[in-house]
């Protein structure tokens, strides 16, 4: 789900709403009526949840936004805790979280098995058709050099690179243990870095990592003529974008609104709306969520 961590995306969620934001404090006294909505620690993650939380907003629902909460592992104990209500998630980067053993890697099938593996209080809304997934990505220098196109091609030569990516990859069913299984890829060493953000650019174009793990809706894959390797085992599974609600704060017009914009949502609008947040003015968040919801008639 790209991505480069701005203070001011940062800053921006934290006052989208007039609401202080940032506290994990299941305790703290907040309206029944009011949705908190969190977002994941890389940058789209935190555009999708401003949309969200502005067209709440403009249907009069009472809204709150926290800071970014990190990864997978940090907010869904949030979410199941009441910290927060809502969040974006990726339809199978979610079903193989909560299934280590799901086997499902096409769209319909990841999304029907995620509903069916979600357990209450949780639950997802419509699936959009906008994808963001991870994938093995290399520069075009090294992709040239090895002659390669696709995972199974660079599995041979996996034991002289060293891969970058989220400390995360080396655990999760998909990254470092999936290759492995999928493709008998090991790589010679890992180094822990971003989530497809600054760090891992910057490795990866600098040579410090051979290969790394890239958001495919990154617009850094165009820009610097990155090469992304073709998975045929299907090690990524679809990761459609999708609301994951407290199924309390699910009402027929919560989802309505939400439903309403993943109907919206496109791949390439992801990476059009990533690129406007890489653009040289920086603009924050909440300003490219104003106008992707004004541009759809949304706001």
């Amino acid at each position: 789900m790209r991505r480069t961590f701005i203070a001011v995306a940062v800053l921006s969620l934290l006052a989208a709403c007039g609401g202080s934001g940032g506290s994990l404090d299941s305790g703290s006294t907040v309206p029944s009526d009011t949705i908190k909505i969190g977002a994941a620690d890389f940058t789209e993650n935190q555009l999708l949840a401003a949309i969200y939380a502005q067209a709440l907003k403009a249907k009069g629902i009472k809204v709150e936004q926290t800071a970014p909460l990190g990864t997978r592992e940090t907010y869904l104990p949030a979410l199941r805790d009441g910290s927060i209500d809502l969040i974006p998630e990726y339809t199978g980067n979610l079903l193989q979280y909560l299934n280590k053993s799901a086997t499902q890697t096409a769209p319909d099938e990841v999304y029907a098995a995620l509903r069916q593996t979600v357990s209450a209080p949780l639950t997802v809304l419509d699936k959009s058709a906008a994808e963001d997934k991870d994938a093995v990505v290399l520069s075009q220098a090294v992709a040239d050099r090895y002659h390669v196109k696709s995972i199974a091609d660079l599995a041979p030569r996996c034991a002289e690179l060293v891969f970058g990516g989220p400390p995360e990859f080396q655990t999760r069913p998909d990254g470092l243990p999936g290759l492995q299984r999928h493709y008998h890829c090991t790589f010679r060493q890992f180094q822990p870095l971003d989530a497809g953000g600054p760090l891992t650019h910057k490795a990866l174009t600098d040579g410090q990592v051979q290969a790394a793990d890239i958001f495919t809706t990154d617009p850094a894959i165009e820009q610097d003529h990155l090469v992304v390797l073709a998975d045929p085992a299907n090690n990524f599974v679809a990761q459609n974008v999708v609301p994951l609600i407290n199924s309390t704060k699910a009402t027929d017009q919560v989802r309505q609104v939400l439903n309403a914009i993943s109907a919206k949502l496109t791949t390439q609008g992801l990476i059009d709306l990533n690129r406007q947040l890489n653009a040289p003015d920086k603009p924050n968040v909440d300003s490219v969520a104003t106008d992707w919801l004004r541009v759809n008639s949304l706001g």
